[in-house]
C-alpha cells in the first residue's frame, strides 16, 4: 500500500475507485465497504484509494470535542493495508479545507487529482462547505464529470455506525469480547517501553510501562487484562494493568504489562499489546503482600484463559 500525507502528493496514471471517511477502528462494518472498493478495480484496470483525514474533523470543527479514537494514524494505516487497499491518502484537515465548496471538492480533488472512475459512498454522506451537498448532488456531479457513484445501503451504514458506537462503549466498560467481536481483531495499544517505579520487579512481577504518545487514543476501562504483546515479530502473552496503582498511592494513570516467561531488556522499544480479556477491576489492597497474592491469582487466571485459545 502506498501512503500519502496530502491529496496533492497522490499521482497515478490509472483511474481510481475510491471511498472516503474516518474509518476509525477499521472494523467489520468498514471492511464490507473496503471489500467493495477492491472488488471494483477490475483486476488492476483501476487503482483502489481511501481518502481519510487527520485531525478528525470533530477535533477541528467542535471547540470542546473530547473524541477518543480507536486507532492512531500508524495503527489505522497498518489495518487498512491488511485489507488490500492500494493507496491511502491521509489529508490534513483544517478550517480552510472545510470551506471548500462541493463543486471545488469534486472538480479539483476527485476529478483532477484522483482521476476518479467510481466513488462508493454512504447514502447519507454530506460534503462541501457546511456539509450542504448530498448523494443526489454527487450523482449529478458524476453525470457531469463522467464518474460512477455507488451508494452503500442504509443498513450497511447503520452497521458501521452501530459498530463504532458499541466498540467505544464496550472498551469504556472493559467488555473486550464485544469490542473485539465488532472489530474483527483484538483491540491493541502501541507505545514505547519506558522506566516506571519498578515496584513490580521487587515482588516478582516486573512490568513494561507503556507510554502512548497520542493523547487522542482511547484507553479502555481501568483494570487487569489478559494481554498479548508483539515485540519485533515475537508474540508473548502476559497480563496488563491500566490504572493508578492505588495500593502504592499512584497519582497518574499508567499502562503496565507483565510478560510471562520473558526477561529481555526492551526499554526504549515500541511494542504493540492486544487486550484479550478483562480479568478484574483495579483494587486497593491493604498491603503489598496482599497485592502480590492477587497478582499470583491473576496469573493463574490469565494462563487458564490463554490455554483455551
Amino acid at each position: 500500500m502506498k501512503l500519502f500525507h496530502s491529496i496533492n502528493d497522490f499521482h497515478s496514471t490509472k483511474k481510481t475507485i475510491l471511498t472516503l471517511g474516518t474509518f476509525d477502528g477499521v472494523h467489520i462494518g468498514h471492511k464490507k465497504i473496503l471489500e467493495r472498493i477492491t472488488q471494483n478495480t477490475e483486476n488492476g484496470k483501476y487503482e483502489s484509494l481511501v481518502l481519510t483525514f487527520f485531525p478528525h474533523p470533530r477535533m477541528v470543527l467542535q471547540e470542546k470535542s473530547e473524541i477518543r479514537l480507536l486507532n492512531t494514524i500508524s495503527e489505522k494505516s497498518k489495518l487498512l493495508e491488511q485489507t488490500g487497499i492500494e493507496n491511502l491518502v491521509i489529508h490534513p484537515f483544517n478550517e480552510s479545507f472545510s470551506r471548500l465548496t462541493a463543486e471545488e471538492f469534486v472538480h479539483s480533488i476527485l476529478v483532477d487529482q484522483f482521476h476518479i472512475q467510481k466513488i462508493i459512498i454512504g447514502h447519507d454522506h454530506r460534503f462541501g462547505r457546511n456539509r450542504t451537498a448530498n448523494i443526489d448532488d454527487l450523482i449529478a456531479f458524476g453525470a457531469e464529470y463522467g464518474f460512477e457513484v455507488e451508494q452503500i445501503s442504509a443498513q450497511e451504514i447503520q452497521d458501521v455506525s452501530v459498530s463504532s458506537t458499541k466498540i467505544r462503549k464496550a472498551l469504556n466498560e472493559g467488555n473486550m469480547k464485544l469490542a473485539n467481536d465488532y472489530l474483527g481483531y483484538n483491540y491493541f495499544l502501541t507505545g514505547e517501553v519506558v522506566k516506571g517505579k519498578q515496584l513490580g520487579r521487587t515482588i516478582g512481577f516486573p512490568t513494561a510501562n507503556i507510554q502512548i504518545a497520542e493523547d487522542y487514543k482511547l484507553i479502555p476501562e481501568n483494570g487487569v487484562y489478559v494481554a498479548k504483546a508483539l515485540i519485533g515479530q515475537k508474540e508473548v502473552f502476559g497480563m496488563m494493568n491500566i490504572g493508578f496503582n492505588p495500593t502504592v498511592n499512584g497519582e497518574k494513570q499508567t499502562i503496565e504489562v507483565h510478560l510471562f516467561d520473558f526477561d529481555a531488556d526492551i526499554y526504549g522499544e515500541k511494542i504493540e499489546v492486544s487486550l484479550l480479556h478483562y480479568l478484574r477491576d483495579e483494587q486497593k489492597f491493604g498491603s503489598v503482600d496482599l497485592l502480590k497474592a492477587q497478582l499470583n491469582q491473576d496469573k493463574i487466571d490469565a494462563l487458564a484463559f490463554v490455554s483455551q485459545l
